[in-house]
Parts: structure tokens; C-alpha cells; sequence
């Protein structure tokens, strides 16, 4: 809902260990003063940030003027990015596609997709690039300081000196193309991967919203095309024209550089120096986005979409939303005033447009946001009836009304400055990315990044504000709202005949470029084909490219210790980190004694235990006390297989909160009130949470399609995947459906206490804290009152012991069975997966078949799924002792199957090298090492009952995998193994799989 909210800043936390080194990076980084050079660049300013323990330097380029801010912090996940502001001008996708091409190779690396084999030849911990409305923007991280200086050569190369062959446009942007590329009487299609991936995109209603909103609220300059490119204007885009936009936007003096970490700064300087920036001069790139002209009078406009076949209500598919245009981003104390005023409005039962547009039940959900140079406003809803749209508007502008006459009470601005706190001193893996998102779109318009990351600041100031003049916010809300002209109504409906009018006029475009060729064009598009399918074939050498070796990978682990003790007869684990002030608290509690008929519900009840109100308290007051309280509490399903034994696991509910150190009597107070007194008499409350529960699974499915084909193809295959597909999977969204459909939640209600006698007991319960060494006692005080003060709900439940592997009354026995799902959705690209059951994680088969996964990915899958097949993404993974295969937006469905097939039959015939084989490696301790928060420390062994231990035994295993085991693992699982498989397609009718009696329609 809020373009310019500190949505990124959750991420804003602190390591406080750097204070007890001598040398730290960020003490280094204050020896740097203004006026200094260093590799041809200026010290421009150089600050502390105490709040999220960093020191930043901020500096010029003296030659082409990029600018450049580094953040020191003593964190080993060093980060590089690099973003350049890109505005296209039409709806082609130039960015977009220019985003994908520059990493197809380049000058010092001309192999065929550099970026997609830096995967395997690093110990990254992100790789990836972004196209925004206004830029564009590649980062990596890295926890090794010779992999950052690989990445980095590779990553300047792409983005600077990037060859932009005309094959790779056609491949990643699109073409024409005979549908049989082999074929010339075959008839010619659309191809390419941006042009399947923007089919993808704007199969999804929210994302058809959104685009047009943006699109209509700011109409006169670049944001009023599409800059990820509207697939029928795609194909209008030209090779020559990529290139010129690389050219014109693409350079040193349209750039702005971040890095962030422990890695010494003038190592960066120097290389950026050297390998790219000495070999540019300074341009003036016309790049700059004016601001839009502000309107008069407030506009009206409609648009349609696909109707929703997962929608809770068929009849009520409409969405309306009123959007105003606010201020400029970069005053970033009006663009913080502005985001906590959008919290107050919006966030949480207690907000005004909660109470009126979620709880009169007129919609089921907020609708869609967009971003930009000027930070926007928009409120309204989706999943309404037609009728209802003169209504919510009338709602809109007396809510708007409201707030101007009443304000916002005290406590419900603490608990936002709360939130803020929290977000200050979570620490996250993803620091440096998350900072490096916050601040690009007010760096990328000029604006002072540094001012940014002063969030304390802000909070000072806006406290003084409210002191020096109570009626501050109130102000802001006649200003920004009430008194603006520059407002925009848009509303959406559903039109049956609209994909088959899309499906029109795609045929009309290409019947239209098909018109005007004549057959020495047609005999040139299929020779280019052919040339295209023979690069796509041909084994790429890739030695141009730099790589780590197995042997820089670190023989061992590094020991999480946790200490097992008990509160209350309840098992604990407590796990000493420096959380920087905070306190983190889980429990499991066991499904075990659940009857069969409750599990659908289960979901259900996770979603609303912690918003329905407990004691004293109803929803409203208790969405209060948690957000003054604690930094939220959560409860989800939790389905853990067994590490050595595929038919034993662990079924439960987590629970989750967090709080800081003084709140801490307060956080478990909450969870005690919700154990013994939840509230479940509110039908009207259910109805709404319902309503938007529905409206979030379905708006996921073309988000997560690939997510939905994997759980329902492991269905058949584990016990675990049949309890994932009843809660998670698309069994769960038609559940969800058919109670947003009932007239009467009674039924449901009732329901509720009943789930809660069997979860909500400490007798099938176990805990784990993490917090610092001084606050152990405390919390485990603290936990003590607690389930004593629960002690009630235990009746005669059977005991839950916890010892690091499953209870033994886990095991069902289970017969893994054949099962093919076809789920036609009203997409018009596909979700396919095929999963194969195989062993558990302790097997000695498991790692042979990990690293089988990841390189059968990297040298087969990608190819054949990706650059030829068009899909935006697809490979294969190893989990849960499931060997599953996926595709992603993917433009075909029976041919990627058959690539799944003859993937395996690549691997048995053994066609890598022991250079294929320690590139996989790679790859699969990048994941194994990635970095784990304070707050998540010994959180795998809590969940999963795998030790230190376990997992070191797993890593000698992974190193000593050898081209035979991978053989013989593709043969003896993958092979043979096929009976025991499941397959799963979401997407577009398909009369190949209907005609096929071996699967079951949806």
C-alpha cells in the first residue's frame, strides 16, 4: 500500500561485536577525510551511523563524475552494486531486456552467459540483477574476499564492456521463430525469455493493477510506459535500439556504486579504477526524470483483467483504488513523515481504512502500490462487488475526513516508533543488500543517500514536530489528501472475453510481422534458428572465467553451541547470541493427537489465533499490545521430515515472536492470554480474516506457480508431502475458497477451540530461545511463568519428548504412488515439476544426489529449459529426500518434461567433467555456508533434530562425491526410480495432457 515506506528498513539491524576489536572496519573507515584521493576518486564526506553501527564514506569519481557510497561494518557478507538510472520511453522493455543481455557475456568474458556460471564457480550468497521503473541494478554478496574480487571483474565487465551479440538479444528479448526450429513448414511463433516472463507477469491481476496504476497516476514522461515491457510491444523493440540505450544509459556518469562490509575500501576503488572506470570520460547523460505535472482536477479511469478462477467469491472480483500523487522522495523527513502517516492509515485492525473497508466485509483485501521518483498513496480494495464501487468511494473520502477531524491516538504512533526500533535492531543476513535496495530510488534521483540511514534522526525530529504542533499529522492529511487535485480513481473489473482478446491480438501482431516478410526473410529467420539452436547446443568453454576452488571452501563448520534444559517439564533450547537487545522465542507444538478431519483447518487456525482477541483484550486491543510490545508473533505449520527415515516426521504448529530485552514479561503475558483465553465468538472477525486469507492464496498462485507444481507432485511420494499439499498446497487454496464461500462460519467456529485443545498444550511442547548470555536467566525466568501459568490446557494429552530426532509415533506407514495433476489455470505460460522420491538427509546417497541437482541444473536444465524453451526460469533441487525438477513461466509443459527426462539420461551417461563436478560443489556450499542471523542460530537443529554433528558428517560426504557416485545415483534413483514419482502442470489448456488417461484434470 505504501510506495515510500520503510518496508526495506526491517532489515536495518546491528552487530555490536565490532566494538571489541581493535581494527574494526568501521573505525578504519573513519581515517578516511574530505578532500582525500584515492584511485581517481574524491572523498567527498565521511559520517557515522551509531544506530546501525556502520561508518559511511561517500566519494566522486574525478573523471566521469559516478558517484560511490561505502558502508563499513564489520559483517563478512561483503556487497557490491551498481545501479544506473534507466527511463525508457516506450512500452518495449528496453531496460528490461538490456538487463538480461549485458549478462550474456562480454569483452574480457565472452563465454555464453557468464552470469548464470559465476553461480557455480563462486561461494556467492547473492547474485542477481533488478529492473525497476527508473533503474536498473546489479548486486552481488559474498563472504569471501577473493570471490568478491572475482564477482566484481565479472559483474564490470558485464554491465560496461557487455558484447551484446544479436543472438543473445533474440534469445533473452524475443524473435520469430518456426515453432519447430528444425522445421521450416512449422509455423512461426514469439519467442524469448522476457517476452514469456512479461506474459507470466501480466497473468497476475495484482500486477496488471498495479502497472496501470502507475502508468495513469503518472502519465506525462517514463513512468507512464512499461519499463519490464508489455509483451505485445516487445516485439517493436530492435537490436539497434538495445544497443543505443546501452550506450546513452550504460556509462560511468550514470552510475552510482555501493559497497558494503568489512573488505577495505580502497582494494574496491582500486579495482573499479582499473578494470572500467579508467577507460571512460564524463558525458552528460539526459537521464534525469522531471517531476509530474500536477493535475488541476482529480481524474477517473477503468481498466480490465482475467477473471480469477480461485477468486472467494466470483461475483465480487472488482478492485478500486484512489491513488495521490505526494511529495518528492529525496526530503527524506517528509518521505518519513509520509510513510508513518501511510502506517497509521493503513496498518493493522486499529487503522482507519481497516475499520472502514476491511470490517463492513465490502472487499476481502488492501489493493496494489507501485514506486517512484514522487512517493504516491493509494488506498482501496479488490475482491468487491460492482455495486459497491460508489460506496467505497464515498468510504475513502469520509475516512480521509475522520482523521483530519480526529487524529491518531498517542499509543498507536508509539507503537509505530516501536516498530521502527525493532527494525533498527533485528540483524539479518541481507544487511547490506536490503540497505543498498533502501536507498536506491532517493540516491537514483539525486537525493542524499546519507540522510537516509540517519533513521534516528528522523524519529527526533518527528517527535519534536508532533510536540511543537499536535494537529502536525492532521495537517499533512488536509495537505496531502483532502486538498489534492492530483488524484487518481482507478477501478477493475473482470472481462470473461479477456484472454481470449489478448490471444487475438498476439495472433493479429504476428500475423502482422509475418505479413511483411517475404521468403527470403522467412528462409533468413529459420537459418537464424537453426544458428541460434547450434550456439544453444554447442559446450561452452568457460575457463575465460575466474573461479574458486573446492579447496577454498572451509573443511569444517563452524559449531552452533546450544544448551537443552527444561521450564515447566517442557523441553528448551537456549542458544547464546548477540541479538543486540533482543529476545527470540519459538515453540513447536505437536499435531500428533489431531484428528485427520481438523488438519485442513490447520492453516486456517494459525492465521487467526494471534487476531482474534485473548482475555481481556479483543483483536483491536490486542493487535495494540503486540505492536507496542514486540516485534510480532506468528503461528504457521511446521512439517519436518525425519533425518534418516522418509516415513517418520514431525507435524506441528511454530510459534514465533520477538521483543526486546525490557518488553519481555509483556511478549510472553500476549502468548499466555492467547493459550488460555483466545477468542473464537466473533463471526464477523473471522468472516474478514477469511476473506483475505482467500484473496492472498489465490493472488499467489501466479506469483508461485512452480512453488504449488512441486508441493502437489511430492503429494503421493512422502508422508510429509501429503501434509504439505493439505497445508500449503493448491488443495489448501480450494479448501480456503470453499469457507470464504459459506454463508454461515459457525461450523468453522466451533472448530477452532477444538484444534486449539490439541495444540495449544505444553505436554506437546518444546521451546528454544535466543538471546544474549546476560539475559539467559531472565527469559528462561520468564519462560518458567509462563508455562506454568499454561499448565491448565494440558488435560491428557500424551507427552512430547525432544531428543534431536522424531518421536517414533510419527511413523505412517506409507505407499508412494504414480500420480500426474493437470491444474488448467488462466495463464498463459506454464508451473511444471516432477519429483522422484529418493533418501534422507543422513543416507550416504544424499549428497551425490545434492550435487547432482545443482549440476545437472547449471550443464543441462538451464539450457534446454531457459535458452531454448523460453522459460524464465527452471532446474532441479534436492530436499526432504525429494529429487524434484521445476520450470518457472515457462512457455511449454510436455517438452520441458521430456527435458526433465533426458536430463536424467545426461547425467547416467556420465557427459561432465570433474570440472562440472567442483563447480557444483561450489555451488551447493554456497547454500551450505550461507550466513545465519543471531536470531537463527541453532534454529535448524531446533526444527529439524540435524546436529553440528550431522551436518559435518553431511559435508565430508558432500567433498567426496566422485563422478561414479553421481552415475550411479542418476541410475539407481532417477532411473529406475521413475515409478515412484509425481508430476504436476499449472497452466494453460493443453489437449496433449487432457487426451492422456495417465492424468488426473483438476
Amino acid at each position: 500500500m505504501i510506495l515510500f515506506s520503510l518496508a526495506n528498513a526491517s532489515v536495518l539491524g546491528q552487530n555490536p561485536s565490532w566494538r571489541f576489536r581493535s581494527t574494526s572496519a568501521t573505525e578504519r573507515a573513519l581515517q578516511y577525510q574530505a578532500g582525500q584521493k584515492i584511485h581517481g576518486f574524491t572523498v567527498k564526506e565521511v559520517f557515522t551511523v551509531p544506530d546501525l553501527f556502520l561508518t559511511a564514506v561517500k566519494l566522486t569519481h574525478d573523471n566521469t563524475g559516478a558517484q560511490y557510497l561505502h558502508a563499513a561494518r564489520d559483517d563478512k557478507n561483503n556487497l557490491f552494486s551498481v545501479q544506473f538510472r534507466t527511463t525508457p520511453m516506450d512500452d518495449t522493455g528496453v531496460p528490461h531486456i538490456l538487463e538480461h543481455t549485458v549478462l550474456c557475456g562480454s569483452q574480457k568474458y565472452p563465454c555464453r552467459d557468464p552470469f548464470f556460471k559465476m553461480l557455480n564457480r563462486s561461494l556467492s550468497t547473492f547474485m542477481n540483477a533488478f529492473t525497476a521503473s527508473d533503474y536498473t541494478m546489479y548486486p552481488f554478496s559474498t563472504q569471501n574476499g577473493k570471490d568478491f574480487q572475482n564477482l566484481l571483474s565479472v559483474y564490470l565487465d558485464a554491465v560496461f564492456f557487455p558484447c551484446l551479440r544479436e543472438l543473445d538479444f533474440w534469445q533473452e528479448g524475443w524473435r520469430l521463430e518456426n515453432e519447430n526450429p528444425t522445421d521450416p513448414a512449422s509455423p512461426l511463433a514469439f519467442k524469448g525469455v522476457v517476452f514469456n516472463e512479461m506474459k507470466g507477469a501480466f497473468s497476475d491481476n495484482e500486477r496488471v493493477y498495479a502497472q496501470h496504476l502507475q502508468n495513469k497516476l503518472f502519465p506525462d514522461h517514463t513512468y507512464g510506459v512499461v519499463s519490464g515491457g508489455e509483451p505485445l510491444a516487445i516485439p517493436d523493440l530492435t537490436w539497434e535500439q538495445l544497443k543505443h540505450f546501452h550506450a546513452t544509459h550504460y556509462h560511468p556518469s550514470n552510475a552510482r556504486f555501493f559497497t558494503y562490509g568489512d573488505l577495505p575500501l580502497e582494494q574496491h576503488l582500486e579495482q573499479i579504477q582499473e578494470e572500467a572506470l579508467s577507460r571512460f570520460e564524463r558525458t552528460e547523460p539526459d537521464t534525469a526524470v522531471p517531476s509530474q505535472p500536477i493535475w488541476d482536477q482529480p481524474r477517473e479511469d477503468h481498466v480490465t483483467c482475467s477473471p480469477d478462477a480461485m477468486s472467494p467469491d466470483p461475483a465480487k472480483q472488482n478492485t478500486l483504488c484512489m491513488s495521490f500523487l505526494l511529495g518528492d522522495i529525496t526530503d527524506t523527513f517528509e518521505s518519513f513523515t509520509l510513510s508513518l502517516l501511510s502506517s497509521l492509515m493503513i496498518s493493522g485492525p486499529n487503522s482507519p481504512f481497516y475499520k472502514a473497508l476491511i470490517e463492513p466485509k465490502i472487499g476481502s483485501d488492501f489493493s496494489s502500490v507501485v514506486g517512484t521518483k514522487e512517493a504516491s498513496f493509494s488506498i482501496g480494495l479488490q475482491g468487491m462487488a460492482e455495486e459497491d464501487i460508489p460506496k467505497v468511494k464515498q468510504i475513502i473520502v469520509q475516512t480521509i475526513d475522520e482523521i483530519i477531524a480526529n487524529g491518531f491516538e498517542e499509543e498507536r504512533i508509539e507503537a509505530q516508533l516501536h516498530k521502527i526500533e525493532i527494525q533498527m535492531k533485528h540483524q539479518s543476513t541481507s544487511f547490506g543488500l536490503s540497505l543498498a535496495s533502501y536507498i536506491a530510488s532517493c540516491w537514483n534521483h539525486d537525493g542524499d543517500p546519507v540522510q537516509l540511514l540517519k533513521i534516528s534522526d528522523s524519529v527526533t525530529q518527528f517527535r519534536q514536530a508532533l510536540k511543537d504542533n499536535p494537529r502536525f499529522l492532521q495537517e499533512k492529511v488536509l495537505h496531502y489528501f483532502k486538498n489534492n487535485t492530483h488524484r487518481l480513481t482507478l477501478s477493475m473489473s473482470p472481462d470473461e472475453a479477456y484472454l481470449e482478446k489478448q490471444t487475438k491480438s498476439e495472433k493479429e501482431k504476428l500475423q502482422k510481422k509475418i505479413k511483411a516478410l517475404s521468403e527470403s526473410d522467412k528462409k533468413e529467420i529459420y537459418e537464424k534458428g537453426l544458428e541460434l539452436l547450434s550456439v544453444q547446443s554447442q559446450t561452452q568453454d568457460a575457463s575465460c572465467l575466474p573461479a574458486l576452488k573446492v579447496s577454498d571452501i572451509e573443511p569444517t563448520i563452524s559449531v552452533t553451541p546450544v544448551v537443552m534444559d527444561t521450564a515447566g517439564g517442557v523441553p528448551v533450547q537456549y542458544c547464546e547470541q548477540p541479538t543486540n537487545g533482543m529476545v527470540y522465542f519459538r515453540a513447536v507444538c505437536s499435531l500428533n493427537t489431531l484428528p485427520e478431519d481438523l488438519k485442513p483447518y490447520v492453516p486456517l487456525f494459525c492465521s487467526v489465533i494471534t487476531r482474534m482477541g485473548c482475555g481481556r483484550l479483543d483483536y483491536r486491543q490486542q493487535a495494540q499490545q503486540m505492536e507496542l510490545k514486540t516485534g510480532g508473533m506468528s503461528v504457521s505449520t511446521s512439517v519436518h521430515p525425519d533425518h534418516s527415515n522418509m516415513d517418520m516426521y514431525e507435524q506441528g504448529v511454530l510459534l514465533s515472536s520477538s521483543c526486546l530485552e525490557r518488553n519481555l514479561p509483556d511478549m510472553f503475558h500476549l502468548w499466555s492470554e492467547i493459550f488460555n483465553s483466545p477468542h473464537f465468538d466473533d463471526e464477523e472477525r473471522l468472516r474478514v480474516l477469511v476473506m483475505m486469507s482467500a484473496q492472498e492464496l489465490a493472488n499467489g498462485i501466479s506469483y508461485s506457480g512452480h512453488m504449488y507444481a512441486m508441493t502437489r507432485a511430492a503429494r503421493s511420494l512422502t508422508p510429509t508431502g501429503e501434509l504439505n499439499e493439505t497445508f500449503g498446497g493448491m488443495e489448501q487454496v480450494k479448501f480456503m475458497k470453499r469457507i470464504a464461500e459459506m454463508p454461515d462460519l459457525t461450523k468453522v467456529l466451533r472448530t477452532l477451540p477444538r484444534i486449539k485443545r490439541h495444540i495449544l498444550n505444553p505436554l506437546n511442547m518444546r521451546c528454544a530461545v535466543n538471546t544474549t548470555p546476560q539475559k539467559v536467566a531472565d527469559a528462561a525466568g520468564q519462560l518458567d511463568h509462563f508455562i506454568s501459568g499454561v499448565a491448565s490446557n494440558k488435560k491428557d494429552r500424551r507427552p512430547h519428548s525432544y531428543s534431536g530426532s522424531l518421536d517414533p509415533n510419527d511413523l505412517r506407514p506409507s505407499t508412494p504412488c504414480q500420480m500426474k495433476t493437470f491444474f488448467p489455470m488462466p495463464f498463459p505460460v506454464n508451473f511444471v515439476s516432477h519429483c522422484i522420491r529418493t533418501v534422507p538427509f543422513t543416507h550416504e546417497d544424499y549428497a551425490s544426489l545434492n550435487i547432482l541437482a545443482r549440476m545437472m541444473t547449471a550443464k543441462y536444465l538451464h539450457g534446454e529449459i531457459r535458452e531454448k524453451g523460453g522459460a524464465y526460469g527452471g532446474g532441479a533441487r534436492m530436499g526432504g529426500g525429494l529429487f524434484t525438477f521445476y520450470s518457472y513461466r515457462d512457455p511449454n509443459s510436455v517438452q520441458t518434461l521430456a527435458a526433465f527426462r533426458k536430463g536424467v539420461d545426461w547425467a547416467r551417461s556420465g557427459a561432465f567433467t570433474q570440472q562440472d563436478i567442483d563447480e557444483a560443489k561450489l555451488s551447493v556450499f554456497s547454500a551450505v555456508d550461507s550466513p545465519v542471523a543471531p536470531s537463527d542460530k541453532g534454529m535448524g537443529r531446533f526444527l529439524t533434530g540435524i546436529t553440528d554433528e550431522l551436518k559435518q558428517a553431511h559435508r565430508e560426504r558432500l567433498f567426496a562425491v566422485t563422478s561414479k557416485n553421481i552415475v550411479d545415483v542418476a541410475g539407481r534413483y532417477l532411473g529406475i526410480g521413475q515409478r515412484t514419482c509425481g508430476v504436476a502442470v499449472l497452466g494453460p489448456e493443453n489437449d496433449t495432457i487432457r487426451k492422456d488417461p495417465s492424468w488426473v484434470v483438476k
